[in-house]
């Protein structure tokens, strides 16, 4: 009876309390701290392939949308050329021009200057023979920048020639009838009218006059006038 008495007390003893856990070598502590795991060097590879994949979408959605800004803004600044006559015609606004008022662009019609208008004198030939007759030329010049009207009838020439002072021949002493012929010249233009002098003498009223003028290489002047213009005289001589 002792011995099974001691063998209980022994049994109870070894045996392990209610609810006890084995005590095996890997069971963690409680209180002990969980160490963690560091990644794989695979791991980091994949991450910075991820991160440098995404900062080059950045890069590359910033270009697109500098060169899409870029573009538009050249497109606007880029003049656009109307073909339809309609719209060519149309003025753009601030340059209309008002009622009353000339276009910059259109010149000024020019004007006759009667001022600018000349007349000038010459002989065909600066000597002549005994038997040989003058030919009194007048040239009417427009120097102005206009077409000019101009009577250039034998109401207003005349041919005039001079000894000195001495009156010899005027083409208006004896002429019969006298019209106008008005022309239009244009600038830098001429008319000539051509007169054969008889080598005759004239008063005014064509009285009778029996002398002659001079010869033996005596020098005269011719003067052309028209209406209230005169010209240079020119000399020549008759022998």
């Amino acid at each position: 009876m002792a011995n099974q008495g001691k063998n209980q007390s022994s049994a109870r003893t070894s045996a392990p309390g209610k609810g006890a856990a084995p005590n095996s070598g890997g069971a963690r502590r409680p209180g002990t701290p969980t160490t963690r795991r560091r990644p794989s060097p695979a791991v980091y590879r994949r991450r910075r392939q991820f991160v440098f994949g995404a900062l080059l979408l950045v890069i590359a959605l910033m270009v697109a949308g500098v060169v899409a800004i870029s573009g538009a803004l050249a497109g606007k600044s880029e003049p656009q050329s109307v073909s339809t006559p309609e719209a060519s015609q149309l003025p753009t606004q601030g340059n209309a021009p008002t009622a009353g008022t000339a276009s910059p662009s259109a010149m000024p019609t020019p004007v006759c200057d009667l001022s600018l208008v000349t007349v000038a004198a010459a002989t065909d030939k600066p000597a002549y023979g005994a038997e040989e007759k003058p030919l009194l030329t007048m040239t009417i010049t427009n120097g102005g920048t206009a077409p000019c009207e101009v009577n250039v009838g034998t109401s207003q020439m005349e041919y005039v020639v001079m000894s000195g002072s001495d009156r010899i021949f005027s083409s208006k002493d004896c002429q019969a009838g006298s019209e106008d012929l008005v022309k239009t010249i244009q600038p830098g233009k001429s008319e000539t009218a051509n007169f054969p002098w008889q080598r005759n003498r004239t008063l005014e009223g064509c009285a009778a006059i029996n002398a002659k003028p001079g010869a033996g290489g005596a020098y005269y002047t011719f003067e052309a006038r028209l209406g209230n213009k005169s010209s240079t005289k020119a000399v020549f001589q008759l022998n």
